[in-house]
Order: structure tokens, then C-alpha cells, then sequence
């Protein structure tokens, strides 16, 4: 094998390929003859392997003195900041987000292991003082213990860090599989970490298909917890084994998230917000407004400059500054999106612009940002989650319509209003369903230290992020004590 080839990080090192073994090809999307780097495949027993090595080492782990741990995760942290352009370079080239998107994902990635590093050292637990003379009470949190993390393609490193940044932080072992359309990210956070004094075993990387290595992962009877981002199909899947196995499960999965659009709406700040949140990262994000719910004074008018604003968007190499929408991540992601614009047309929806693969000699997977008008809310376009920028409108008479289609869906994970109303403002926070609610802001975007999660279809389990992760990556004891 090559010397290039990389392989997966397993009890401290970077393991040898076997000359046998299936070797996984990095593509970048806006230039399909490009490799950005090549794998070896893991199998089931490299998993085992891992999973046995974080097991090992989970005792220790959790009773690593404090300040080692915080140590430990600034350095991870600051190293990414340092590293942050080489590193947006090399997601722009692998998952096609466009290089300023790709830093501000970094960005994250870094601040999630620093934040992290202090929650460690945050002072936590209570004493009671007990119904019964002469006893005391005192209740704390300690590590679950191995920790299964399976992460998506569409953060290649944000993801990962702020799923295994809180978990070692609270002291869980950890075995990460990432999404095998986007390796190299989550590859260059294990090189970090690999360096950063954290101990052999604590930190594992495996890199292969979810057939093998996810479902070895979930089933493993040495696994005490699963972190699972992706599709909601595999997330009932990852739900299923887990309660068979009753264990604890976090899953973040789909979104058809609403924005909801007011006649009183500053019309300049209308704009942005749907062009951001509709269609940058390519549409490509679980919180993106995929559904504009828009009161009849203002429609014609939004829709028609929303149209010529997406028709400016420039489509190409995420590497290039002034490229505003890269490619799609793969042929597939292309070909569904293709089939939903074939769908909207069928059932009767009308394509304003875009919807179009854009051909060029590099084979990128280029796809020009679509805007449907005229939409009904049985149409597919408008109730199934698309993962692209596909954008559709629906028309309504007034807010309480409006609250009432956006409320129409199986997910809720993220719902935003663009009004100028305080009253509209405060009654859409209190009553959308959504996990996370917008008010004059993209759905899409969230801080790495408030929590993040949503009802429904979305997602199952405490929230991820800020100092609501302790209650996923720990388990609460009481302790009763005679004076």
C-alpha cells in the first residue's frame, strides 16, 4: 500500500494497513478527479479493537485529575485555532462548504474543545440535607463510560469536536466513526489530538462503512452510550438497538424548518435571512429554512426580490472568495435533488429559478439554488427534507395561519419569524414546537455554548452543547451517609 495511505487511530497510534485491506477514496465534489486523501478501511474486528482499548481505558480516564483533562482539551483547541485556514482548505476541498463557511466551522470545532476544557474544572453537585436526623445526601455525576459518537458529512469537524469535546471532558472514553464521505476532517482532529497528551485508549478513530463499523459500534456490549447525528431512518435504527441494549441514545436527525415571514417585516432583513439560511453550506444543513411561510401583503414583493438575489448567487469552487454556493456533496446528493425539482414541477408547484445541474469540465457537482412558488402543503418539495437548496414559499393570509403551516410537519428542530412585531415575536417563541426558534435570524446558526436539539422527528434525547451536554455524558449518583 501507499504511504499515503491514512488508516484509523486506535489505542494511542495510527494503525498499519493491511496490504489486503479495502482502501476508501476522498473525492473532492468541485473537482470529482481531485483525491484529497485515501483510506484504509476498518472492519469489525479493528472496531472491536477499539472499542475494547477506549474500554480499558475508561476507568482511568474518569479519574484523571481535573486539570489534566482541561489541559488536555485547550491544547486540542488551541491547536485547531492555530491550524484553523489549512484546516478550512482541506473541508472546503473534501465536503465542498464554501472556505469562509469552512473557517467559521473550524472556528467552532476549536472553541468547543476550550469551552469544554473549562467545564471540567466547573464546580458541580449538591448536598441535601436528609428527612432522616444524622444523615446527609450528596448527589453528583459521574462518566457513563465508553462512548459510541457517529457523525454526518455535513460538518465534517464541528460535529465531531462538539460531540467528543464534552465527552472527555466528563470523562468518557470515546469511538468516533465518521461519515465516510468526508474522512479527512475527522482524520486531522485525531493527528491533534494524537499529540496532545491525552492518553492511549481515551480517543479512537475508525474509519469505515456504517454496515461494519457503525453497527458494530451500537451493538458492542462494551459500549455504554451513543451520540448519532445523520438521517432519521438510520437514527430509528440507532434507537432501536439501544433500547434493546438499554442504553442511553442522542440522536440529532431531520429538519423541515419553517420561516415564517410577516407583512410588517423589514423587507431588506426578510431577504438575507431566507437567502442565508435557505441556501448557504449548498442547503446542506439540518436547520436550514427549507420551507418560507409568507402573509399575502408582502409576497409578491419578497418573492420577486428573493428570486433576484438567488439568481445572483455565484455557484463554484468553495476555494474561490468569491464563489457564494459550492458543490453538492456527492453524485447522489445530486440526483436527489434533481428528482425533487422533477417532483415540485409534477405536482404543480412553479419553478421561479434555479433547480439546474450546472456542468462543468472538472466534473464538480454544481447545482444552482431553487425557489418554488405557488406550493400547496401536501407537495413532497414541501414536507419531506430535500438536504439541498431547495427552497419552497407558501402563501397565507396572516400570522395565525402562518403559525398554523409551520407547525405542520413531522420535524421540529428549528422554526424562525421575521417580523418587527414584539407581540407576533414573543407569542411565535412560546408557542413553535421547534427546538430552537429565530426571530430576525437565519434558522440556520447556533452557538457552541447554548444547547442544540429539537422535538419531534428531529431529535430523541438531552440536548447537545453548552452545559447541557453534562446531562447526556454523565450518570447522576446519590450518596446517603450516616453522621
Amino acid at each position: 500500500m501507499s504511504s499515503s495511505l491514512k488508516t484509523s487511530f486506535v489505542n494511542g497510534v495510527f494503525v498499519e494497513a493491511d496490504s489486503q485491506c479495502d482502501v476508501l477514496e476522498n473525492r473532492n465534489p468541485s473537482n470529482a478527479e481531485e483525491i484529497v486523501d485515501r483510506f484504509a478501511r476498518a472492519d469489525a474486528a479493528l472496531t472491536e479493537k477499539a472499542i475494547a482499548a477506549a474500554r480499558d481505558a475508561a476507568g482511568s480516564w474518569g479519574r484523571t485529575n481535573p486539570q489534566v483533562r482541561a489541559d488536555i482539551l485547550d491544547r486540542i483547541g488551541s491547536e485547531i485555532l492555530e491550524r484553523r485556514q489549512e484546516l478550512a482548505e482541506l473541508l472546503s476541498r473534501e465536503e465542498g462548504k464554501v472556505v469562509r463557511e469552512a473557517l467559521g466551522e473550524v472556528e467552532r470545532a476549536g472553541r468547543s474543545f476550550k469551552f469544554y476544557a473549562q467545564e471540567v474544572l466547573r464546580a458541580n453537585g449538591e448536598k441535601y440535607e436528609s428527612v432522616r436526623e444524622g444523615v446527609s445526601v450528596d448527589v453528583f455525576t459521574q462518566p457513563i463510560g465508553v462512548v459510541g459518537i457517529i457523525s454526518p458529512w455535513n460538518f465534517p469537524i464541528a460535529i465531531p469536536a462538539w460531540k467528543a469535546a464534552p465527552a472527555l471532558a466528563f470523562g468518557n472514553t470515546v469511538v468516533m466513526k465518521p461519515a465516510e464521505l468526508v474522512p479527512s476532517s475527522a482524520w486531522a482532529l485525531a493527528e491533534i489530538i494524537s499529540r496532545s497528551g491525552m492518553p492511549a485508549g481515551v480517543f479512537n478513530l475508525v474509519i469505515g462503512p456504517g454496515r461494519t463499523v457503525g453497527d458494530t459500534i451500537i451493538r458492542s456490549p462494551k459500549v455504554d452510550a451513543i451520540t448519532f447525528t445523520g438521517s432519521e431512518g438510520t437514527g430509528r435504527q440507532v434507537a432501536e438497538i439501544a433500547a434493546q441494549r438499554l442504553i442511553r441514545v442522542q440522536l440529532e436527525m431531520g429538519g423541515k424548518n419553517p420561516l415564517v415571514v410577516l407583512d410588517d417585516a423589514d423587507l431588506d432583513v426578510a431577504i438575507e435571512v431566507a437567502l442565508n439560511g435557505s441556501f448557504y453550506s449548498t442547503g446542506q444543513r439540518c436547520t436550514a429554512s427549507s420551507r418560507l411561510i409568507v402573509t399575502t401583503g408582502i409576497h409578491d414583493e419578497f418573492v420577486a426580490r428573493l428570486a433576484e438575489r438567488t439568481r445572483a448567487l455565484r455557484v463554484g469552487d468553495p476555494l474561490c472568495a468569491d464563489t457564494d454556493i459550492g458543490p453538492v456533496v456527492d453524485p447522489s446528493q445530486l440526483k436527489q435533488n434533481l428528482a425533487y425539482i422533477e417532483s415540485g414541477l409534477q405536482e404543480g408547484a412553479t419553478l421561479i429559478c434555479g433547480g439546474e445541474y450546472l456542468e462543468n469540465d472538472k466534473g464538480a457537482y454544481h447545482f444552482s439554488p431553487a425557489l418554488f412558488v405557488d406550493v400547496q402543503p401536501h407537495m413532497r418539495i414541501y414536507r419531506e427534507e430535500i438536504f439541498g437548496p431547495v427552497l419552497s414559499v407558501l402563501k397565507v393570509a396572516n400570522y395565525e395561519e402562518a403559525l398554523q403551516a409551520a407547525e405542520d410537519t413531522q420535524y421540529s428542530l428549528s422554526a424562525g419569524i421575521v417580523t418587527t412585531s414584539l407581540k407576533y415575536a414573543e407569542h411565535f417563541k412560546k408557542h413553535s414546537s421547534a427546538g430552537m426558534v429565530m426571530v430576525n435570524l437565519p434558522t440556520a446558526g447556533v452557538d457552541y455554548h447554548a444547547p442544540f436539539g429539537g422535538n419531534r422527528g428531529s431529535s430523541l434525547g438531552p440536548r447537545e452543547q453548552g452545559t447541557y451536554a453534562r446531562q447526556f455524558f454523565t450518570r447522576v449518583k446519590t450518596a446517603y451517609q450516616s453522621a
